[in-house]
């Protein structure tokens, strides 16, 4: 038999009636089934779990196996013994509630080819309510790793994995855990992984909520079993990783979602002993783990519970969730104090003299989001104009300012200007209930690039654009451009502008994978040449001493009086010949050669400016031109295009009448 692809192992319990959309889903697969195996597992269902697995079965011979076994307690179990069985060279966990996109399959194990990973994650979609990971999946990333972006924080096993990095580190389930048994597996395969792939442009899984809640999520109660895979959890990031940064990326994740987990169901516990027995676990816990590195590195409110998990103050820890539960409920955010430059969330216990709870693990200036877009951008000329809008959510914004920076990508050399603001009705009214109005936050902002440098052009280079936002004395800076109306065009649009010495080359476009506004002054990466192009050369039909040179230009905008035809000979010597515009983005020059002395004449296009920039645009050889001739002061001249170059050339020279005669006789 034929190596599969890849082995899709399901483990199922009670999965009725979610299984079957699942199955399908899989069967459906456009990688074809030849290339897979499904592997299920039946944990011990009391439902028709077992039954529909083996209709499947039976209507797609050899495609399934389908295996029986007593309940295990939890999903290790199923996925390990599905692991046994596999012959895939990779291996992807689903979930028997969850399903794929028809693509997943093929597009995950394409991404794990093409970029030699281990792992690879494809985008997940919440259903019927449920939360799904995003913030890996902004973007595609063909090759990372979990200090480097944000796939730690998606720990779930439902993954592409290869199979025999997975056997050669020998990674399995571990058992006796009904949650997040997945995440050691997940974490340790991370860790490991020679590269790990995600697939951003494409939903890969759709991850459901069941309407009988029997999530095994939702089923499992009590902060011991949390608390205890929490403890497992550090235990492993400190065996693999040593003290420092990268350890606070992983550890920052455990502490901001499951430690928050095992909060929220210590906060429904009954017992008051036991509340307080798992406190004591958590406070031992923290004592050793959580440096001030990572405490910086964490959100206020994870600061602020583990303040006090650590001063093992029980009554106000159970404040704080239960606050924090009203808000989640109510979809609200406590209220913002701004003072001095920092904002402050008005958690419970916030400058408590009983409590003393330092100011820092209620500052929530980091985390503030920013709303902005960019509305309009132009050049008109040399000045470049933007329109848009930029607030920080929540912060009420009785006093606002905006600066545009420009910023130098290499050097980090920058320019600022003020804007002018600008209302824009009914902005924040779709967010927060309407709590907050930002109408006062639109701009509009003009800088003149020949002298925002201190009353000199902008120097050469890559000039990313920014927007400096004050709100309240709380400052933040925004990469700027990658939120947009519909209507800006996202094309790089390259301008030739200014006048003499001031002639600059200017391309407004927008980065990629990010797509951020930025400026390129002095084509770094956008040439004008590239925008410039000879349609055609000709004799001119009216005049045989005429080259008429057709052409046309990309450039978005372009002083048409510096362009020209230059014709150059062997010594240096040029003239120049004026064109003239040709309908929308063509032109036409008209050459006369009967001024021209005898000799070698190439021709180019010449976009230029006294004493600024200078563009040359090689007009390419026509083959099998004819030659053209003419009569200066009665006498007879020619011109010939020259053979054996990639350039244009005419040899111009008079007639030898005499040698001319000469030949004829000979003949």
């Amino acid at each position: 038999m034929t190596t599969p692809d890849i082995s899709v192992i399901i483990g199922a319990y009670n999965a009725m009636p979610y299984l079957s959309r699942t199955l399908a889903s899989v069967v459906g697969q456009t990688i074809g089934h030849d290339r897979m195996e499904i592997i299920t597992v039946n944990d011990g269902s009391t439902d028709t779990t077992g039954e529909e697995l083996e209709r499947f079965a039976a209507d797609y011979p050899g495609l399934f196996q389908v295996v029986h076994q007593e309940n295990s307690g939890g999903p290790s179990a199923p996925r390990n013994v599905g692991l046994d069985r596999a012959k895939g060279r990779y291996v992807f966990f689903l979930d028997a509630d969850d399903y794929l996109g028809e693509e997943t399959l093929e597009r995950m194990l394409a991404a794990a080819e093409t970029n030699r990973t281990d792992v690879v994650l494809g985008k997940m979609v919440g259903v019927n309510g449920r939360g799904a990971p995003a913030s890996m999946f902004v973007r595609n990333q063909p090759r990372t790793d979990v200090f480097n972006s944000r796939v730690y924080w998606a720990l779930n096993p439902l993954k592409l994995f290869r199979r025999d990095f997975v056997e050669r580190h020998g990674l399995r389930f571990p058992t006796g855990y009904k949650v997040c048994e997945d995440q050691l597996f997940t974490a340790l395969a991370y860790l490991r992984a020679d590269g790990i792939s995600v697939v951003a442009d494409y939903e890969c899984l759709f991850i459901v909520r069941r309407d009988d809640g029997q999530n095994i999520t939702v089923t499992t109660h009590g902060a011991g079993q949390r608390i205890r895979a929490l403890r497992m959890m550090i235990d492993l990031v400190e065996e693999n990783v040593p003290p420092g940064p990268d350890r606070d990326v992983l550890m920052h994740r455990h502490l901001t979602i499951d430690m928050y987990h095992a909060l929220l169901h210590l906060e429904r516990e009954t017992d008051r002993a036991v509340q307080e027995k798992h406190l004591g676990e958590l406070r031992e816990m923290l004592t050793g783990s959580y440096p001030d590195s990572l405490r910086t590195r964490v959100n206020a409110i994870t600061r602020l519970r583990s303040e006090l998990v650590l001063r093992g103050l029980l009554d106000e820890l159970l404040v704080l969730e239960r606050a924090d539960k009203a808000h989640r409920a109510a979809g609200t955010f406590p209220e913002i104090l701004v003072e001095d430059g920092r904002a402050y969330a008005r958690l419970p216990f916030f400058r408590d003299p009983e409590a003393g709870i330092p100011d820092d693990c209620y500052d929530i200036t980091r985390e503030l989001q920013a709303r902005h877009r960019l509305d309009s951008v132009s050049l008109e000329g040399t000045r470049l104009t933007l329109t848009g809008h930029a607030y920080l959510r929540r912060v009420p914004g009785l006093r606002t300012g905006a600066e545009l920076v420009l910023r130098e990508r290499d050097s980090k050399a920058e320019h600022r200007v003020p804007a002018q603001p600008r209302a824009v009705d009914g902005l924040g009214a779709d967010e927060d209930g309407g709590a907050y109005s930002y109408t006062g936050a639109g701009f509009s902002v003009t800088a003149d690039l020949s002298t925002v440098a201190g009353g000199e052009r902008l120097p050469r280079g890559l000039w990313d654009v920014f927007v400096a936002l004050d709100t309240d004395g709380v400052t933040r800076e925004i990469r700027f451009g990658h939120q947009r109306l519909p209507e800006v065009d996202a094309r790089p649009a390259t301008h030739v502008v200014g006048r003499g010495d001031d002639t600059m080359a200017v391309a407004l476009y927008f980065t990629k994978p990010y797509s951020n506004l930025t400026v390129d002054v002095g084509e770094n990466k956008h040439l004008v040449s590239d925008k410039l192009r000879v349609d055609g050369v000709a004799w001119s039909k009216t005049d045989a001493a005429t080259l008429e040179i057709t052409g046309s230009w990309k450039l978005a905008t372009l002083p048409l009086d510096a362009l020209s035809v230059r014709l150059g000979n062997e010594e240096g010597g040029f003239t120049d010949f004026p064109v003239t515009r040709r309908g929308d983005k063509g032109f036409t020059a008209y050459v006369p050669l009967s001024g021209l002395a005898a000799g070698t004449w190439t021709a180019s296009l010449l976009l230029a400016g006294a004493g600024g920039a200078s563009w040359l645009v090689t007009v390419p050889a026509r083959r099998g031109m004819a030659a053209g001739r003419w009569r200066r002061f009665g006498l007879p001249w020619y011109a010939v295009p020259t053979s054996g170059s990639e350039r244009f050339a005419l040899r111009v020279d008079r007639v030898r009448v005499g040698k001319a005669l000469a030949g004829r006789l000979k003949r």
